[in-house]
């Protein structure tokens, strides 16, 4: 019984502890410091195994600059029976705070001597020096531990501490043996490098990675050099060398296409369609299966869309019909008939045509997830059409279908734009605001950026003249008639001048203006828009768009590298913002080290 009440009041006090602890680590971050000594001397006191605490009095300690104080509690956990290794390294930052080096440095010899007479010491006393930045004695202390008992295991640590100190060579050797001996370090190793890696192969780190995997195919071929050579050279946007080492991928990896097929998709996404292209052609040509050959000739044909001119649409329509000629139009290339379609509507002005076909298409014999597809690409073409309510029943059988399906959501995103794009903005709102909450991110981001731009420009005017002109100008620039935006657009900036609008039809001009190639008056309109709205939502937007530009098209690096900066200090929350600090570091210069 006495045990029993002995437990239930242990128990009874853990969540008294618990919220004890998180209010001395919210009083020792606010850098109230007295008041966090004050909790954790008491949490310290009831439990004096719990490290935690006893380290958490100390610093607080030294931020009060008490150093006797917290010297007299470290030797107290010193003098113990068996004391922690770890009070040696907090001893020695003690005596670092009061300037005293030589104090110090025993104190750290002492540690790792710890470790020589204990390895399993290493990983804590380790982990202490890493964090009070004493990364040479956390090497030591890592290395002594190895060599002592080669079976430990500290190299993650090691490659992770070469990189904070600058030695890019020994850094990027360790982890290359780490996924040696361990393939999964893959993933974890990667994720690394990308803190040092940018787009620019003169970059040290891209240099310095490069030549060491170079080295190491000559020494020894392994496909791990190969892939992440592949791997660099993608993240330098460099596909023609990157496809090079996939190609001696496939020679030694019986001949699997997949890794040059996730290539061209990647060349694809990032707009490096000749390298795309010539890509594509490969897998047709190496293509073991008929369904591989089909799948490489529907990204050879989508890259063709991308940098087609209307001359060239007689020869793409004729591509089709013959691909259909040779592998007929069975449910095995449902995909290629769907992007047919879609040539047809929205680029050949066919979409009469299209529209009939894909009704066809949707009878027949075709499971629910492919007749889902098809009616998505009629309901899109039935909107570029603007017969805005027969393609809201198709976007509605389409959740139906596969309610459980991405597809389903995107089918509910596309019925509330639609309904933006015919004026019915009351019901667009209801559907967006439950597609906040989607599972997809991206779709999540898109319904509530809408659904902002559609209440933000709903309580100044109850008509919502503004916002319908921009919901038509939206639908323009989808229906490739810009001309026809711009003229809507500038008319909402000059007779709603000073209203909510005003910014996103700024924004929506420069995007209209950059896809006709006319980036200097893109760069008007956001230049524009960050000098009325600043501290509005899309000032963001703004800059990074400006900034683009200025990096790319209008070649004026120095003013990208100032709106870079200015995503980096005024807009830490933005979506951009981590690019941004990439960008600008490139643009900089900066040395890695």
């Amino acid at each position: 019984m006495r045990v029993l009440i002995v437990f239930l009041a242990l128990l009874l006090s853990l969540p008294s502890f618990a919220q004890n602890e998180a209010l001395g680590k919210n009083y020792y971050e606010k850098g109230e410091y007295e008041k966090a000594l004050t909790i954790f001397k008491r949490l310290a006191a009831k439990n004096p195994h719990r490290t935690e605490y006893t380290v958490y009095t100390i610093k607080s300690y030294q931020q009060l600059e008490e150093f006797e104080e917290a010297e007299k509690l470290i030797q107290k956990k010193l003098e113990t029976p068996r004391p922690l290794a770890t009070f040696f390294v907090e001893l020695g930052y003690n005596f670092a705070l009061q300037e005293k080096d030589s104090l110090a440095h025993i104190s750290y010899e002492r540690a790792i001597r710890e470790v020589q007479e204990r390895p399993f010491n290493a990983y804590a006393v380790g982990r202490a020096f890493s964090d009070y930045s004493l990364l040479d004695y956390a090497v030591i202390t890592y290395e002594t531990a190895m060599e002592l008992e080669p079976d430990r295991n500290y190299n993650p640590q090691l490659a992770r501490i070469y990189g904070e100190q600058g030695k890019l060579d020994k850094m990027f050797e360790k982890y290359i043996d780490l996924i040696l001996q361990n393939p999964s370090y893959r993933a974890s190793a990667q994720r690394n490098f990308s803190y040092y890696i940018n787009e620019d192969p003169n970059n040290e780190a891209n240099a310095m990675l490069r030549k060491t995997l170079l080295k190491k195919i000559q020494q020894r071929p392994e496909l791990l050099f190969n892939e992440l050579l592949s791997w660099l050279f993608i993240q330098q946007k460099e596909f023609k060398k990157a496809f090079i080492q996939e190609k001696a991928i496939y020679k030694r990896s019986d001949e699997d296409l997949r890794g040059i097929v996730d290539l061209l998709r990647i060349a694809i996404e990032e707009e490096h369609y000749e390298d795309a292209r010539e890509i594509a052609q490969f897998v047709i040509d190496k293509a073991p299966t008929s369904q591989i050959k089909l799948e490489g000739y529907q990204y050879l044909m989508n890259v063709g869309m991308k940098i087609a001119s209307p001359n060239d649409y007689p020869t793409i329509e004729k591509q089709y019909l013959d691909l259909f000629d040779e592998f007929g139009k069975g449910p095995e290339t449902l995909a290629l008939q769907i992007d047919y379609y879609h040539f047809l509507a929205f680029m050949n002005g066919r979409s009469t045509e299209a529209i009939m076909e894909l009704k066809k298409l949707a009878k027949e014999g075709i499971n629910i997830y492919q007749e889902a597809r098809v009616k998505m690409k009629l309901a899109d073409i039935l909107v570029f059409d603007e017969k805005f309510n027969e393609a809201l029943i198709f976007y509605t059988q389409v959740q139906k279908k596969v309610k459980n399906d991405l597809l389903a959501q995107e089918a509910r995103f596309k019925v509330a734009r639609t309904s933006y794009f015919k004026g019915d903005f009351d019901w667009a709102q209801i559907q967006l605001d439950v597609l906040k909450k989607s599972a997809s991110q991206l779709i999540a981001n898109d319904a509530m950026q809408l659904a902002l731009m559609i209440s933000d420009n709903s309580l100044e005017d109850s008509t919502r003249t503004a916002l319908k002109k921009f919901s038509r100008a939206d639908l323009l620039t989808l229906q490739k008639k810009e001309t026809d935006a711009l003229t809507l657009l500038q008319d909402i900036l000059t007779n709603h001048k000073g209203e909510k609008i005003e910014d996103e039809a700024l924004l929506k001009s420069g995007q209209v203006y950059e896809s006709l190639g006319q980036f200097e008056q893109a760069a008007a309109q956001y230049s524009k828009l960050i000098e009325l709205y600043n501290e509005d939502i899309l000032a963001d937007d703004a800059h990074y768009r400006l900034a683009k530009l200025y990096e790319g098209p209008l070649a004026q690096t120095e003013k990208a590298k100032e709106l870079y900066e200015q995503i980096i200090f005024n807009f830490a929350d933005s979506i951009y913002f981590v690019d941004a600090r990439r960008r600008y570091r490139m643009l900089r210069g900066d040395s890695i080290n």
